[in-house]
């Protein structure tokens, strides 16, 4: 059962990063894609109908925690206070911004709020990337099952000393870049034109750019973690995932090249889902790695609800997950095809 659960987390942190991923690298790239009035609703109508409803997969995520695995996100929430403080203050100004930007006309005021979205936008992949590297790097859980971090230390990865060094800052780059290409791949499917156009141009750098952050942060990663890449080659599982990201990441590139930007997010999706899968497939079963001492690491085994509680969580989660999902693919129904801007006081 805690397999099961460790999967369910997994699924749910990958479709959040997929689904929210692609607001996000929109945002990232709105006031580059976007240079007037008309072109930046162009970007805000092609991301609007979906980006608070793909929030919803974070919040479905921590309540999967919660449930499942309650010590790993007491853990996690305690002792990174300074960073999920910052995280909560950007999903608050990209939402806010997302709102009230259109409610009144003024040059300044929209000026304002584009930027902070932008600014959230950038910042956010940033700091989850971050996240996910000291997942990755482990943090100095003691015996207690507890730890602290700042927001800064020594930038030494092998002391765990900060939320941020050169190995997490490293990841969250790679991350933003990622996003941005998701992003630019579904602005360049959805938005009008000349917004789609631009938005297209800008796939191949970004591309490019997460290709060489990514074998950057494998490099990295053999060099502090090499049990977790011996892991990815000798777990069947995890690397037909990596094959398959890879795979999915060549084809990205050529169907966007083609003009076949559709299909191109489609390809990224992959991409994103089975480097997220190989990932998790390779840590299994731990959650929460102790750079301290591997005892003290939590992990899905040791750190799990009682099988009680999660079989009966296992039927609630599987009555309201097909109906989340059965919304998300009757909303890209209803918006499927190029999204126009609305006009001015009507929309976003």
């Amino acid at each position: 059962m805690e397999m099961i659960w460790f999967g369910i987390v997994s699924v749910m942190a990958a479709l959040w990063v997929v689904l929210d991923g692609f607001d996000m690298g929109a945002g990232a790239l709105h006031l580059l894609v976007a240079r007037e009035e008309r072109e930046r609703r162009s970007v805000l109508a092609a991301i609007g109908p979906f980006w608070d409803g793909n929030e919803v997969w974070l919040l479905a995520l921590g309540g999967a925690l919660f449930l499942a695995f309650p010590a790993v996100l007491a853990t996690a929430f305690s002792g990174l206070y300074m960073a999920v403080f910052l995280i909560t203050w950007c999903l608050v100004v990209r939402g806010l911004s997302l709102e009230v930007r259109s409610h009144v006309s003024g040059r300044e005021w929209r000026a304002f709020f584009d930027v902070l979205f932008s600014l959230a936008s950038l910042l956010l992949p940033v700091l989850f990337g971050a996240a996910l590297g000291n997942v990755l790097r482990g943090f100095p859980i003691d015996a207690s099952g507890q730890f602290s971090l700042g927001l800064f230390g020594d930038f030494d990865p092998r002391s765990a000393s900060g939320v941020l060094d050169w190995y997490t800052v490293l990841v969250g780059v790679m991350a933003l870049v990622a996003l941005a290409h998701h992003g630019a791949l579904w602005l360049a499917y959805k938005a009008a034109e000349p917004v789609r156009a631009r938005a297209a141009r800008f796939a191949k750098p970004l591309w490019l750019g997460t290709g060489v952050l990514w074998l950057g942060c494998g490099l990295a990663t053999q060099a502090l973690r090499p049990d977790l890449m011996e892991s990815v080659w000798s777990r069947p599982l995890s690397l037909a995932l990596g094959i398959v990201a890879l795979a999915s990441f060549g084809a990205a590139f050529v169907l966007s090249q083609r003009g076949r930007h559709g299909l191109a997010f489609v390809a990224s999706v992959t991409f994103l889902l089975g480097l997220l899968a190989a990932t998790a497939s390779a840590a299994w079963p731990t959650m929460l790695r102790s750079s301290l001492s591997t005892d003290w690491s939590l992990t899905a085994l040791n750190s799990a609800t009682p099988a009680e509680g999660l079989a009966t969580g296992l039927i609630w989660w599987s009555l309201a997950f097909p109906i989340a999902l059965a919304w998300l693919f009757l909303l890209l129904r209803l918006h499927r095809g190029t999204i126009q801007p609305a006009a001015d006081g009507e929309g976003y």
